[in-house]
């Protein structure tokens, strides 16, 4: 058996160039992963995460490795839409 090839994760100097302020950020979430990761794939923007969608675990630890691989707060980062939804858009917030 052949091993599976698997995409490198994005470090978080490679995402930098997208932190402006009021930009809006579209992710799939998969929940359930057997690794945390962003991946830069050929859809787009993936964010693999351990946990189960439950009580909104999920979501926030998607937006917590989306905000270090953006090299910007977590706090900043804000969920637009889909709160429920795989597909998500996060905002990073102007801030103070």
């Amino acid at each position: 058996m052949t091993p599976r090839k698997q995409r490198p994760s994005i470090t978080d100097a490679d995402l930098r160039h997208l932190a402006r302020p009021g930009a809006e950020i579209t992710v799939r979430v998969t929940p359930r992963a057997r690794r945390n990761a962003v991946i830069d794939g050929d859809d787009g923007l993936r964010v693999l995460v351990t946990c189960a969608p439950e009580a909104g675990r999920a979501n926030r630890e998607a937006a917590r490795l989306l905000a270090r691989a953006l090299g910007v707060a977590r706090s900043r980062l804000v969920l637009k839409r889909g709160a429920k939804a795989r597909d998500k858009v996060f905002r990073i917030d102007t801030g103070p």
